[in-house]
């Protein structure tokens, strides 16, 4: 499904702000897969996602989604293939127009259908059944401006535009690393249950290490632009905290010490 190949990335070459980001980095994802990414502030993380959303050009390797090369297509090419969650709740939506309104540009877009704003009854059945799976009372609030929505009421709502229409690829930068600890669970729960009812093959970087060991199928560590951890199967199901920060440890010759890293 997604495949990349010895993709690398410097930001600022030749100069003092050199940055070696991506470091001939190689990764393969199967149709359905749900890998967690985890690492320490500036492993690659967030670059790597950028790379695949198409945020900037690698400048080495190849992207390849679903077949298709994809290494040189614009990013909002990409984006109606890809969706994408980000850390903060304002982002990937329109806050001054109403969740319904929200709802139906996404689903319009995701289904080149152009930006028009008519909703049909059944469009609007099918938003309102979506809505209620939440459990949030968002389907009773059609016409609230976004804006005025809680930061987990918004972070699900820009979930839920994101899988509309499902995408091929769905990735999720720390999107619920900006709630409250209750909120964050739901919105995981949310997550949990959108990407195993359509299959949908995701990424998601992630500061809490039990998350990255118990939320989806694969785990994935990242440091200084490479993948130096991948686990899966069974040696991830018996794989402990403890366990993986020593393995850490032991592959890279320094502890996983960073304050924002989660343990519990």
């Amino acid at each position: 499904m997604l495949k990349l190949e010895n993709i690398k990335k410097t930001f600022n070459p030749g100069t003092v702000n050199e940055k070696c980001a991506l470091q001939g980095l190689s990764l393969h994802l199967k149709p359905g897969d749900f890998a967690t990414i985890i690492g320490s502030n500036g492993a690659g993380k967030s670059t790597m996602m950028n790379a695949i959303a198409g945020v900037f050009y690698v400048d080495e390797g190849s992207i390849t989604l679903d077949g298709q090369d994809i290494t040189f297509i614009p990013e909002y090419k990409r984006s109606r293939v890809i969706g994408r969650l980000f850390q903060d709740p304002l982002r990937g939506t329109a806050p001054h127009m109403t969740i319904e309104e929200n709802l139906a540009l996404s689903y319009s877009r995701s289904r080149r259908r152009g930006l028009r704003m008519a909703v049909s009854g059944r469009d609007r059945d099918f938003f309102r059944s979506a809505l209620a799976e939440f459990g949030m009372g968002l389907e009773d609030r059609m016409d609230t401006k976004v804006g005025l929505l809680s930061g987990g009421q918004r972070q699900a709502l820009t979930l839920l535009m994101s899988t509309i229409v499902p995408p091929k690829l769905l990735l999720l930068d720390e999107h619920t690393a900006a709630l409250d600890p209750a909120t964050a669970e739901k919105v995981m729960a949310i997550t949990d249950s959108i990407v195993a009812k359509n299959h949908l093959t995701t990424m998601m970087i992630t500061h809490n290490i039990q998350s990255a060991l118990t939320s989806g199928s694969r785990t994935i560590m990242m440091d200084r632009g490479k993948i130096i951890l991948d686990l899966s199967g069974v040696e991830r199901e018996k794989m402990t905290v403890a366990g993986l920060m020593d393995l850490y440890s032991a592959r890279q010759n320094q502890t996983l010490d960073n304050d924002r890293m989660l343990l519990v």
